[in-house]
């Protein structure tokens, strides 16, 4: 299981977007939203590497980085880890409280009907 800090799931949602990046391309698209400079990303993409996240191949003139997981398996292992923090691994009790705080739209509310309906239908 890799476990992603804030900062390296925006890494990791650029590299998924397209992938390969260089480390300037990464610290170009992150500078005016998050101030991060070179060296801030070569440092998250070094602790990346070692947690197994990405790896990089050398380009001809810089290093071309690529992830290593799959971004839906990051989602389930981070929503599992989540759960089981906050909820004691009970989705119906985290369905439950964003009820009862008026957190859910219409539209995600119908949205978890068809997504009920789908699994109900693929477990017959």
């Amino acid at each position: 299981m890799v476990k992603l800090s804030e900062a390296e799931w925006k890494v990791m949602d650029l590299l998924w977007e397209e992938a390969p990046r260089t480390i300037m391309q990464i610290t170009n698209h992150f500078r005016e939203t998050t101030g991060w400079t070179k060296h801030t990303v070569m440092t998250f993409l070094r602790r990346m590497e070692e947690k197994g996240a990405v790896h990089y191949e050398e380009g001809e003139r810089a290093r071309q980085y690529y992830p290593d997981i799959e971004k839906d398996e990051a989602a389930f292992q981070e929503t599992e880890e989540f759960l089981d923090k906050v909820f004691h691994g009970r989705l119906g009790l985290m369905l439950n409280t964003m009820v009862e705080r008026k957190a859910l739209s219409g539209e995600e509310i119908s949205e978890l009907y068809e997504i009920l309906k789908k699994a109900e239908e693929e477990s017959l």
